[in-house]
């Protein structure tokens, strides 16, 4: 098999760089050492074929009992559209199944279409009984 999916933390630098690759919003190497020290659950995804480059990845965040989110799922252009997505949250949703208390909620904010990948895995839409909301705090 090409890829592989790890429980493993990622460097900072290579954070932020798939971050951005992969079209999610930049974050600073201050916010990405300490989200990243700060998980519950990393992995990455790695393409054997070329030095175990890491080529993707996903999070899981939270209090590890009460709420928790998955959060950071990514994979670079080049390898999209290959059911990888699908392989970092089996990793993760195996994390959640072995570790993570029954009564604990655990949500995510799908962009675009990927709302059909998570689906596969119980996530449904939460509207209208209740409504997303984000905050981003000013400089």
């Amino acid at each position: 098999m090409r890829y592989q999916a790890l429980y493993q933390t990622i460097e900072v630098e290579t954070y932020c760089k798939l971050r951005v690759e992969s079209g999610l919003s930049p974050k600073t190497e201050e916010a990405a050492a300490i989200g990243l020290r700060n998980s519950l659950c990393c992995v990455v995804l790695l393409d054997q074929e070329n030095h175990n480059e890491i080529i993707g990845m996903g999070r899981l965040v939270g209090d590890g009992a009460c709420h928790c989110q998955v959060v950071d799922i990514c994979v670079l252009p080049a390898h999209q559209k290959q059911g990888l997505g699908k392989l970092i949250m089996s990793k993760l949703d195996a994390y959640i199944q072995a570790n993570i208390p029954a009564s604990c909620y655990v949500n995510l904010i799908a962009d675009g279409e990927a709302y059909h990948l998570y689906e596969q895995y119980g996530f449904k839409e939460v509207w209208p009984a209740s409504r997303g909301m984000g905050y981003t705090k000013k400089k």
